[in-house]
């Protein structure tokens, strides 16, 4: 996955004023996993991006490019 992705996460959670601990509560996952997407450290799987895409109502595109 290329730095679209986690510069995209990031901006849409400030855009929605939503937190690193907020995310990770609705997504049942925890903040040090949020925190690994959105630096790059880690990636998420397909389930967890079409998640996301889903709790912030965005196009797969919209988050991954």
């Amino acid at each position: 996955m290329n730095n679209n992705f986690k510069n995209n996460l990031k901006s849409l959670r400030k855009e929605n004023k939503i937190t690193q601990q907020d995310l990770a509560k609705a997504l049942h996952i925890t903040l040090k996993t949020i925190s690994h997407w959105e630096t790059g450290y880690t990636e998420p799987s397909i389930s967890q991006i079409l998640e996301l895409a889903d709790f912030f109502h965005v196009d797969l595109e919209d988050l991954l490019c």
